[in-house]
């Protein structure tokens, strides 16, 4: 498939301008092409500063954007993807219904976004981003990602990814006809092996340290568009988090300002792209604050927490062994520590034992998630009495427990179809005197 477009012509009703330095906000950049690297003019040699896109906000109508859910004009004009001529606003999913603040959308979705929020304690509220097409917040970033591959006429898409990432963009790149190189680990978690060939990918696991020097030279010698990271540091796709900021505005809709959220924390994307919808949300004349952004990294590592902790834009250190793979980086990005001093919040950092009790309380409220994305209430937990007590708390899910890698490999012992052995079987589950 190849998609006849220009730049901005395709998705008009993108309010996208420019690209911004994080780095130094006076520095501005134009809309294309994506800068993949990071700000050229602020990083160095030992830290990559990203980008972020801007919009003219003057242009945004807030009204029609984030009008009920009941409303019936409440669908961006223009609005594609499935949606219906004078639908309820938010009633489906894709991104389009936030098409002004998001970078033009020229690649097809797959009906991501509208997750829904489920409430297990009071006042603890879930956003369970498992329920996105390829099962994780990831669909969020790709839509956006691959609709950049398409704007700069990109003969495909390359990803350096453990899981999530990987699968999701495979999925994006099969839907706007595009190839997809993913450089993955040795040990891919089942489920996810399974999406990347099922979407055609082109897949290579490699040794771990491997993965971004490949990805380099990938992309330089067949000229794929990166859609992870190339940096030093992290900076990632700059219009990737963008996406996330979509978490942020359904939160608003469903609860208001909370007063904190609870985020799983690798490199940070995510945490970023909450952090900017909620500030976006304030800008527009929605919010009259932003809720406290709470990092929450695995303790083997914990890259943000370090740099926060030493006033750094960002630090890299060994990973201990852990089985949240997910989110055990070695190296953090200026983006975590923007989202977390610009919200008042903090960064945490919970074992894996944390982990997975926090894992096992959201599987008994019918919460199935993969180890990682268990870290924001597992963040939640770890605070005991210091946890905010002020309002509603929101812990972002990121995704589900197919992506662990040890799912597949437990099996229930077979029971015998006799009485004797069926109620020896209940007596143990305490179900029977």
């Amino acid at each position: 498939m190849t998609w006849e477009t220009t730049p901005g012509t395709a998705a008009g009703a993108s309010l996208a301008t420019g690209q911004r330095s994080l780095g130094d906000p006076d520095l501005d950049f134009p809309l294309w092409p994506p800068l993949t690297a990071g700000c050229p003019r602020t990083s160095t040699a030992d830290v990559s500063y990203p980008v972020e896109l801007d919009y003219a906000y003057d242009q945004a109508d807030p009204a029609r954007l984030f009008a009920p859910a009941g409303a019936t004009d409440g669908a961006p004009a223009g609005a594609t993807d499935g949606a219906t001529d004078g639908a309820p606003a938010g009633a489906r999913g894709g991104l389009e219904r936030w098409a002004p603040l998001l970078p033009p959308l020229l690649a097809p979705g797959l009906g991501e976004g509208a997750t829904p929020m489920v409430e297990i304690r009071p006042g603890v509220h879930v956003k369970d981003e498992s329920r996105n097409p390829t099962w994780s917040h990831k669909d969020r970033l790709n839509r956006c990602t691959t609709s950049a591959a398409v704007g700069v006429g990109a003969p495909g898409i390359a990803v350096a990814s453990s899981g999530n990432h990987g699968a999701s963009a495979a999925a994006y790149a099969a839907r706007a006809g595009l190839p997809c190189v993913v450089l993955t680990g040795p040990d891919t978690p089942p489920a996810v092996d399974a999406f990347l060939n099922a979407y055609g990918a082109v897949v290579l696991p490699v040794p771990w340290e491997a993965r971004w020097p490949l990805l380099r030279q990938v992309v330089e010698r067949l000229g794929l568009h990166p859609v992870s990271n190339l940096t030093t540091t992290h900076t990632g796709h700059p219009y990737g988090p963008e996406g996330y900021k979509t978490v942020a505005y359904e939160i608003f809709q469903d609860v208001g300002v909370p007063s904190a959220v609870f985020v799983p924390t690798g490199y940070g994307e995510l945490l970023f792209g909450v952090w900017k919808g909620f500030a976006e949300l304030r800008r527009l004349g929605l919010a009259e604050r932003v809720p406290r952004i709470f990092s929450c990294e695995s303790a083997a590592s914990g890259p943000l927490h370090r740099a926060l902790a030493q006033g750094l834009p960002a630090a890299r250190l060994t990973v201990a062994p852990s089985d949240a793979y997910s989110i055990a980086s070695p190296v953090s990005g200026y983006r975590g520590v923007v989202a977390v001093r610009g919200s008042g919040g903090r960064a945490l950092t919970v074992s894996d034992t944390e982990l997975a009790d926090a894992q096992a309380e959201l599987a008994r409220a019918g919460l199935w998630t993969e180890l990682s994305a268990a870290a924001g209430l597992a963040g939640l937990r770890s605070l005991g009495a210091q946890a905010p007590d002020d309002g509603p708390v929101v812990c972002v899910s990121t995704s589900s427990g197919f992506k662990d890698r040890g799912t597949g490999t437990h099996r229930t012992a077979p029971v015998a179809p006799e009485w004797a052995q069926v109620e020896r079987r209940l007596r143990a589950a305490g179900l029977t005197g």
